[in-house]
């Protein structure tokens, strides 16, 4: 039987809710963790899709975890082989994970749910559709401050919950929608927006805690 933390995820009698982390032996949700193959040629690489062949390894999705996971070696243990874990696998993740926030952000403006620019987004938060901000990290912070504080106080009133993404440039946003200087950015309710949603929330918890030392 092969051990849970090295169960695949193209295996039905083998998939399920949860998975052990191969770093800290806890079980957890699959969405809390980040699965990890190696490629033909011994490189370890991250699976986000969870769609790669052959034995896994499961680690929390945890910048911190995964930094750890590769000081520790925990890839080349749970694989029962030799396997290179580059140094640089957490910024690997990283990027990636950015590239799958911008997928969804694009996919949610051709689907007419994102709205841009300060004055329209200030106008938008009136309505209560709008289910998460999205602010360019280096944007002013008075701007970003004043929509944040708006946005809370109509979520409280309405007893809704609401996103703040801070993780991506104003470049970055400004690519993914096809507009120049994109600062702020809502995001109204709707099927393409949930995907959008769990993609960013997967980021920023990534990137909740420090590299491990």
């Amino acid at each position: 039987m092969v051990p849970p933390e090295t169960e695949t995820a193209d295996e039905p009698e083998l998939t399920g809710p949860v998975r052990l982390c191969a770093l800290t032996r806890a079980q957890l949700p699959i969405e809390d963790l980040i699965r990890f193959g190696a490629g033909p040629d011994g490189i370890v690489v991250p699976d986000l899709a969870q769609r790669l062949p052959g034995r896994g390894v499961w680690v929390s999705a945890s910048r911190a975890h995964v930094t750890d996971a590769v000081r520790r070696n925990v890839f080349a243990r749970s694989l029962k082989r030799t396997v290179n874990a580059p140094a640089d696998l957490p910024e690997r993740i990283d990027a990636l994970m950015v590239k799958r926030v911008l997928e969804a952000l694009s996919l949610a403006n051709k689907a007419g749910l994102v709205i841009p620019g300060f004055a329209k987004v200030d106008a938008a938060l009136e309505t209560g559709t709008v289910a998460a901000l999205i602010h360019g990290s280096d944007g002013a912070r008075d701007g970003i401050e004043r929509l944040d504080r708006k946005f809370n106080a109509v979520n409280l009133a309405r007893e809704n919950s609401g996103v703040i993404v801070t993780e991506l440039t104003i470049d970055q946003i400004s690519l993914a929608i096809g507009r120049s200087n994109v600062v702020h950015a809502a995001i109204i309710s709707g099927g393409a927006a949930t995907r959008l949603l769990e993609e960013a929330r997967r980021l920023m918890r990534y990137r909740a805690s420090p590299d491990a030392s």
